[in-house]
């Protein structure tokens, strides 16, 4: 009898087909997209240089739109606030309803339209005119209400959505926010937030810990500072390293000046080459022009100084040389700076 043979079945022609038109669908998506972010550089102009010019002046934006340029408009305002220019997102639709009291005479409001004729955005424009405040909008439309009752228009039109249906916001949403990001991001250069600044809005996170944590916020001070005389023996050394627990000790002149430093290191190199250390001295196995730092550097500097030299502590120094403190690797780690 002839052994039986398995016979293949070929995967199902359809799902292949599907996985297919997934695939061509998410790319053309994405090609769409990136040629309208693309041709917003040519609109990049004297107009665009104006808007950025009057943000750097201004003490206060109010950006407002509905549905998606709603949403839009919420990441625009946010990343605004984050780099020092006070923002909040007026919704349309609230606005007539009370909160236009967020607007103040002389206030910048940015409006987001893409057709430029948004029903609760053309019902405000006589009303931002009363208020007196400078009014920049984003529109689709440079022929709208919106785009002739302006002061500036930042044009985000786009040929065509990535929607296969032209149903849903897509390639316009993606332009818009494109173009917000382009403002903030000029906006910070022409200002010259510096990356202290903007930590000062993001103290809660890993970015604010960073740029913010000092050298002073995590040192050992006072009697947690290992530090022994220059003529201690090799008992006293091993003593005040165990105590510290920082897997080091300082050495001290007579002036209590810093001479050197030993570390486990120096401690396990001194019994590998000596036989008899009990004559051993801390003049003798320090090593000499330790790093140091002072306490108002930022302790992701200090950890940069360790990596390049190799190793997991400085000596933090006063600037007339005074030993304040000293600041661990395994203490920034603890603390989340790096």
């Amino acid at each position: 009898m002839e052994p039986s043979t398995k016979i293949r079945v070929p995967k199902d022609s359809a799902e292949n087909q599907d996985a297919r038109s997934i695939i061509e669908t998410a790319r053309k998506v994405l090609s769409i997209e990136s040629q309208a972010i693309a041709e917003l550089e040519n609109r990049i102009d004297s107009q665009f240089v104006d808007v950025v010019h009057h943000l750097n002046h201004c003490k206060h934006l109010v950006v407002t739109g509905v549905g998606k340029s709603g949403l839009i408009g919420k990441k625009i305002s946010s990343t605004f606030s984050s780099i020092g220019l006070p923002s909040l997102f007026l919704h349309a639709s609230e606005a007539s309803h009370g909160d236009l009291g967020m607007i103040s005479d002389g206030d910048t409001v940015i409006a987001i339209s893409n057709s430029g004729e948004t029903e609760e955005i053309v019902k405000l424009l006589p009303i931002f005119n009363r208020i007196q405040c400078t009014l920049v909008g984003m529109t689709g439309n440079m022929q709208s209400s919106l785009a002739k009752r302006s002061d500036y228009v930042l044009d985000v039109s786009v040929k065509e959505e990535a929607c296969s249906k032209d149903l849903v916001p897509t390639a316009s949403t993606t332009a818009t926010l494109a173009m917000g990001d382009a403002l903030a991001m000029a906006f910070m250069e022409l200002r010259g937030v510096q990356e202290e600044d903007f930590a000062l809005n993001h103290p809660g996170g890993s970015l604010g810990r960073k740029l913010l944590t000092l050298v002073d916020d995590l040192m050992h001070s006072g009697e947690d500072i290992p530090r022994i005389k220059e003529d201690a023996d090799i008992y006293q050394v091993l003593k005040e390293i165990s105590q510290k627990r920082l897997g080091m000790t300082l050495v001290i002149g007579d002036q209590d000046q810093l001479l050197g430093i030993i570390t486990d290191g120096d401690l396990r190199r001194l019994i590998e080459k000596q036989k008899d250390i009990s004559q051993a001295y801390a003049k003798d196995m320090m090593g000499g022009h330790p790093k140091t730092i002072t306490k108002d550097t930022l302790a992701a500097k200090a950890v940069r100084i360790m990596q390049d030299h190799s190793i997991t502590s400085l000596a933090v120094l006063s600037d007339d040389q005074k030993i304040e403190g000293i600041i661990h690797l395994h203490d920034i780690l603890k603390a989340g700076v790096v």
